[in-house]
């Protein structure tokens, strides 16, 4: 059964996202916010800085066949990979590439094959809810993203039938699509982030997600005692102001640019990066959460920490993940989180007794 959202299946045509001049939309076809508008001077110096760094990927990559992994491309990862040269860098960095050329055809004939009725009608709900403020997922729009991403939805779907599809999942891969301009490309990515990278954030029990908000509650108590302790009277409170930033990798939480960035070094060093934003984010701002009296105003101060200068001027926010925190090992999460895991399940056989 072939879905009417099915379209050219491959590469995915670019947008000019300036073609309607009644938008006033960034690169990757999103609608700039008046905030945005303001930060123009911080975002020519950044594009500035783009540009210079452009020229010494260029030279980095036309050195080498493959993209090795080596201090010198960590680095240049954590200074941000250029928008021309992100495609490459995040397939080969995750494995993504790997797997493509191990599974030649497995995308396609995934499209190919008779799908489940009820998993193309759960997609087909959440198409028009992703990126409404984006003029490449509008249906006006042609090319109209929206096939691209229920094609790379439905394969990964019936790729990976644990999971199937659930929601958040349209986020993330409507921003490797964005990137990738390419549906292939775009599965595989998702492959790597849930399947190797994400510690089971969308199976059903959501046990990862559970266990990662542990963990980052934990890590408070030793780098921010005093909002550790402050938030504690609110139970819940990690699940009610943290699970859509880890869920949806930031999407929506934070700038676009910041996001990318963030995803740059996601792909090349793995979820530990979740943590180091997450922690920069509420050490950075510990009067203004400190200074909440109620649960509402907490969470509404965590919403407005998600949109500041801080968050918008992106080089100096990535900056910051890397030093504000200190020391964060992935032996120190995978040790945390072992311990976290040990106690949900614990709590939770408790409660079906």
């Amino acid at each position: 059964m072939t879905s009417e959202l099915n379209g050219n299946v491959g590469s995915v045509p670019h947008l000019n996202a300036s073609q309607n001049e009644n938008d006033r939309v960034d690169q990757y076809g999103f609608e700039l916010s008046e905030q945005a508008g303001s930060n123009e001077e911080v975002m020519n110096e950044y594009v500035a800085v783009l540009s210079r760094r452009s020229a010494r990927w260029s030279k980095l990559l036309k050195r080498k066949e493959q993209v090795e992994k080596n201090t010198k491309v960590k680095r240049f990862v954590r200074k941000g990979v250029p928008k021309d040269h992100r495609a490459r860098i995040w397939m080969a960095s995750s494995g993504a590439q790997e797997q493509l050329e191990k599974n030649p055809g497995y995308y396609h004939s995934l499209l190919a094959a008779e799908h489940e009725a009820k998993l193309e009608e759960t997609i087909r709900t959440d198409m028009h809810r992703t990126f409404p403020d984006n003029v490449q997922f509008r249906n006006t729009t042609e090319p109209c993203l929206q096939k691209a991403l229920f094609n790379v939805l439905l394969a990964y779907g019936h790729h990976n039938q644990a999971v199937g599809y659930c929601q958040g999942m349209n986020f993330i891969a409507g921003y490797l699509i964005i990137v990738t301009k390419d549906e292939e490309k775009s599965f595989w990515l998702m492959d790597a982030l849930l399947g190797r990278i994400l510690p089971d954030y969308y199976c059903p029990d959501m046990l990862g997600l559970k266990t990662d908000q542990e963990v980052l509650a934990e890590l408070l108590q030793e780098k921010a005692p005093a909002v550790s302790g402050g938030l504690g009277q609110y139970p819940g409170i990690w699940t009610l102001v943290l699970s859509r930033w880890f869920i949806c990798l930031y999407i929506d939480v934070l700038p676009v640019e910041t996001v990318l960035r963030i995803w740059d070094c996601l792909f090349y060093e793995g979820s530990k990066i979740l943590f180091r934003v997450a922690l920069t984010l509420i050490l950075h701002h510990q009067a203004e959460i400190l200074a909440a009296r109620s649960l509402p105003e907490v969470c509404e101060c965590f919403k407005a920490i998600t949109r500041t200068q801080f968050t918008m001027d992106c080089h100096t926010f990535m900056q910051k993940i890397f030093t504000e925190p200190g020391r964060l090992s992935m032996a120190t999460i995978t040790n945390l989180r072992k311990t976290c895991q040990e106690h949900i399940l614990s709590e939770e056989s408790k409660l079906k007794l």
